[in-house]
């Protein structure tokens, strides 16, 4: 479930000294990656991105559903849904 919405983050690749590239994600610290070329290091730090991001949230929807206050807030509203 990966969707752009205009997102725009500075990813800085680094050759690296025994061959390919190193590469990271400034906004996102987490993401980090490695590639034999560019190319491949471009593919494995949107990856790398993609997982950071899906588990920083399941890790904030675990965190919201252990929080009685959070649980109670989000019973009382509406749901805009008719699943």
């Amino acid at each position: 479930m990966w969707q752009r919405r205009g997102m725009k983050l500075t990813a800085v690749f680094e050759p690296a000294p025994e061959g390919g590239y190193t590469c990271f994600v400034e906004e996102v610290p987490a993401a980090i990656s490695q590639g034999e070329t560019l190319s491949e290091a471009k593919a494995n730090l949107l990856d790398a991105v993609k997982l950071v991001l899906e588990c920083q949230r399941d890790l904030a929807e675990e965190g919201l559903s252990h929080n009685p206050e959070t649980e109670a807030s989000l019973r009382s509203v509406p749901s805009v849904c008719s699943c």
